[in-house]
């Protein structure tokens, strides 16, 4: 195995440690959306809870459940794992872990988190898109509204010079140019972060000689997006 590789499973394996001790827990909710067995399976060990109830558990607004937080905390190493192995869709992860106040969990798992998001982030960008179980896109949306901070993980993404991480740079430059998508582009299943203006200035500087992109050539084109970026947002600089 690749040692990047190895290093996300050994992230992943340490969240699952980190989260082994949660005290007894019984699950309660909707009971027009689900039923006791349900709630049942939720009350038992993480490890047993079915794929499609972590899912559900994923993605459910937080007033399905009795207390959202405890839940969603027990599933972390779950859902994250399914995540960061393509087998659930990011969505409203990063924005369910705010509203669960992950920062404000045991120190040890707070701080296991914080571990795994560079490790991720690095293993996405040494794996080739067409072989990645997700896009740099998806990834760095939720580990920067996780954290509410773009810039470290864009540092990393500039720090690594490989076949790969240019590959995904190629891709997520072209994607963000679509339509002009930049010019106000906001990260989050709730938009909660607006990264427009650091991501125009690493483009623009940092990695401006690696993106191989025509529309950043163009003097008008460029022109339209930075008047059309800070239309989009006044304060914008």
């Amino acid at each position: 195995m690749d040692p990047v590789q190895q290093q996300l499973t050994a992230a992943l394996d340490a969240l699952d440690l980190a989260f082994a001790d949660e005290e007894p827990f019984t699950a309660g909710g909707c009971t027009y959306c689900y039923g006791e067995e349900n709630f049942a399976e939720l009350s038992g060990p993480p490890h047993l809870v079915s794929e499609d109830m972590v899912s559900t558990v994923a993605f459910e607004v937080p007033d399905h459940w009795d207390d959202f937080p405890r839940l969603y905390r027990r599933l972390t190493p779950r859902i994250l794992s399914a995540a960061a192995t393509g087998r659930l869709h990011v969505g409203a992860i990063a924005s369910r872990l705010l509203q669960a106040a992950w920062t404000t969990w045991p120190v040890a798992q707070a701080d296991t988190l914080r571990a795994f998001w560079p490790t991720w982030w690095r293993a996405t960008l040494h794996t080739h898109p067409d072989a990645a179980p997700i896009s740099a896109r998806e990834v760095l949306s939720v580990i920067t509204v996780a954290t509410g901070t773009l810039r470290p993980w864009l540092d990393i993404w500039t720090s690594i010079w490989t076949a790969s991480a240019d590959a995904h740079l190629a891709e997520f430059v072209y994607d963000v140019l679509v339509e002009s998508e930049i010019t106000d582009l906001e990260m989050g299943f709730y938009g909660e972060y607006h990264a427009t203006a650091e991501l125009m200035d690493w483009l623009l500087t940092d990695i401006r000689d690696r993106a191989h992109e025509p529309r950043l050539d163009d003097p008008d084109h460029l022109d339209f997006l930075l008047t059309e970026a800070r239309a989009a947002r006044p304060d914008t600089p």
